[in-house]
């Protein structure tokens, strides 16, 4: 066995590249950046600006919609495909410039200026002749014909929720939703990726059991699928029993995160653009979706908490069950752009299963004619391997999911369908205010002045 002495010589680095240089010092000199021209400040770093609101050029957004969420390709998706391998979980095989858990793509963005306020589609809203375009598009460097047939117009000018508490915060009160900038609020739809997940969980490898802890632990619709009978392994010593609070952690963990990388992807490709922007608060359950016009189902706050039959009538009672909106889906002239794999847009949770199912086993779907679209050179052969789950896998799901909905109402059991965290806004800065309160290391001297 090699062991290294303590007078081995340190293993030689290669030269850093230009690009990395350039990555790195990009890196180092991104921060938050607020003040755009035509803002006002008050307090004592009080400022008005000179110059007047310029909205971004059409190159200007739509570089940044590709850093966001732009079509790259197609994902390698190198997993084992053999039975009990977990290579099935992928829900794609389409790639786009932030990573995506299984390639489900669970998070949409939403662009507003006093423009207009667009949606741009997700590589899974394309057609197989569509997404190969926009990939040319993009390795052809034409992110404004990319940005074109990417977005979708919902409606002309600026949409934006209150700025009023609780809708928002007050550190951003003062320069949100500013005429001049360009607001980035991305859309989380947990839907999808939850049915996906329950097909590998609650597999015959896996084996989860899941419990209701706020129903005394007991069996989450899934009782008869654990003990001798069984493919599920319900005992103690296993440790593969967890709660539908902890499984939807779980879920909403792994898609959050994507967030975080396209707020990234947006702050330094502001930075090397010269433009200032900022990660903010977006995160109130219903405002962004009342502002999009999403199609909202209607329940009691208790009923929606998830709160005892009791409690719910006692609460009614004293006029204490206000009605709550949630979000479901978007649609666009009558058409669902984005649609909730659950009731109202199926008639069951059994029925958005199977949607599930047939969307990654069917003949066209991804392991059958749909792996044609993958980077693999043979991918039929590939696809073969990964077989349909079994059919005690998928009763499994649909129990689970027919519980959480017959029991709670809504799927999933905590949070909303479709969920906002957090936004970016961008925009062209006064560079007045930065060098009367910061001096002209606030912003780079290359910057325009």
């Amino acid at each position: 066995m090699y062991e290294p002495t303590p007078t081995s010589a340190p293993m030689p680095q290669p030269a850093a590249s230009e690009l990395l240089t350039s990555l790195l010092e990009v890196l180092r000199l991104r921060r938050s950046r607020r003040f755009a021209r035509g803002m006002t400040m008050q307090g004592p770093l009080a400022h008005r600006s000179a110059a007047p609101a310029k909205s971004l050029s059409e190159t200007e957004l739509a570089t940044l919609a590709f850093a966001a969420c732009g079509i790259t390709g197609h994902a390698l998706a190198e997993l084992n495909y053999a039975p009990g391998g977990g290579g099935t979980m992928m829900g794609s095989f389409l790639g786009r410039t932030v990573s995506s858990a299984d390639a489900v793509h669970a998070v949409s963005v939403f662009v507003t200026n006093d423009e207009g306020t667009y949606y741009l589609k997700r590589p899974q809203d394309f057609s197989s002749d569509e997404y190969a375009e926009a990939v040319r598009l993009s390795a052809n460097r034409d992110l404004v014909g990319l940005f074109r047939k990417s977005r979708v117009l919902l409606k002309a000018g600026r949409t934006a929720p209150p700025v009023a508490p609780p809708y928002n915060l007050d550190v951003n009160r003062w320069d949100l939703y500013a005429p001049g900038t360009t607001y980035f609020v991305p859309v989380n739809d947990y839907t999808y990726m939850y049915i996906n997940g329950l097909l590998e969980f609650l597999n015959e490898t896996m084996r989860i059991f899941v419990v209701d802890e706020r129903r005394g632990f007991r069996p989450a619709g899934l009782a008869a699928f654990a003990g001798k009978r069984g493919h599920l392994d319900d005992t103690v010593s296993a440790g593969k029993t967890i709660t539908i609070e902890r499984l939807e952690q779980i879920l909403q963990g792994v898609v959050i995160v994507e967030q975080g990388m396209m707020l990234q992807n947006l702050g330094l490709t502001a930075h090397a653009m010269g433009l200032g922007g900022f990660p903010n608060y977006a995160g109130h359950e219903f405002a962004w979706f009342d502002a999009l016009d999403f199609r909202r189902q209607t329940m009691g706050t208790l009923d929606y908490l998830g709160a005892t039959r009791a409690t719910k009538l006692f609460g009614s009672l004293l006029g204490k069950n206000p009605p709550v909106h949630f979000p479901v889906g978007l649609e666009v002239d009558g058409r669902p752009l984005l649609r909730a794999y659950c009731p109202p847009y199926f008639p069951t949770m059994e029925e958005a299963v199977h949607a599930v199912v047939e969307r990654k086993w069917g003949r066209q779907g991804l392991f059958g004619e749909g792996a044609k679209a993958s980077a693999w050179l043979d991918p039929q052969a590939i696809a073969k391997a990964g077989a349909r789950p079994s059919e005690q896998t998928i009763a499994a799901t649909v129990a689970y999911c027919e519980y959480l909905f017959r029991t709670y109402g809504r799927f999933p059991a905590y949070a909303p369908p479709y969920k906002t965290n957090v936004g970016f806004q961008c925009g062209h800065l006064d560079r007045e205010f930065y060098d009367k309160f910061y001096g002209r290391h606030a912003l780079p001297e290359h910057w325009q002045r």
